[in-house]
């Protein structure tokens, strides 16, 4: 039996299921890029994973919900120590996502913290996690600084200082908070920890979105 798709989905209505493939696509990354295979093994995933795309790509194309799904996600109230969601698609933050990495984010007082472990697939020079990775999940975080402060925005400018290298297998976390709003202008800063080691520095502008 065929199940029918909408052609607007619910972001924040998503099934255990689409949260669980989002998990294993991160994982058999990770454990592809983390693990000696045999070539007859890497064959072997090629050849499964490329004959499940072409079931999904022949499907109904998917698209976010025509309401505006971040306003909804500004709209969640987090208390002091509670923890944030978001629409589970979401890189890096979303537990559906394929990009994601698994971050638990939550409040402390007038900050954003988010504790996560960067992975095998994350990793640019050894041991360390690839600078693009550091930036993205840096704007991530600070999208969660908009929704502890109950504003819409987006990146206008983003600056990261690389102070150290951040490292793979271990636990971090990152720190962000709004510093200061300029008319439309929302300033923001984070760094991201390997317990007392400061990794890396950020301080961006976002532009607060008015046509809601």
């Amino acid at each position: 039996m065929t199940q029918e798709v909408t052609q607007h989905d619910d972001p924040f209505a998503i099934s255990e299921a689409r949260i669980r493939a989002g998990r294993a696509i991160r994982d058999i990354s990770h454990a592809v890029v983390g693990r000696h295979a045999p070539d007859a093994l890497l064959d072997e995933v090629a050849e499964s994973l490329n004959a499940l795309s072409s079931r999904l790509t022949g499907l109904t194309p998917r698209t976010r919900a025509s309401e505006n799904f971040q306003q909804r996600n500004n709209e969640a109230q987090v208390q002091d120590g509670g923890t944030f969601t978001t629409y589970p698609d979401r890189p890096y933050s979303g537990t559906a996502s394929p990009l994601g990495l698994d971050l638990r984010v939550v409040r402390d007082g007038d900050e954003v913290v988010a504790y996560f472990e960067l992975r095998a697939a994350h990793e640019g020079a050894p041991t360390r996690s690839h600078g693009g990775i550091v930036s993205a999940v840096i704007d991530d975080v600070f999208g969660f600084v908009l929704q502890l402060n109950h504003v819409m925005g987006f990146t206008g400018e983003l600056t990261v200082r690389y102070e150290a290298g951040t490292p793979i297998g271990r636990p971090l976390q990152l720190r962000a908070r709004m510093e200061r709003k300029e008319g439309r202008k929302i300033f923001m800063t984070g760094e991201i920890l390997d317990g007392e080691t400061r990794t890396a520095t950020a301080r961006a502008i976002f532009i607060e979105r008015t046509n809601v």
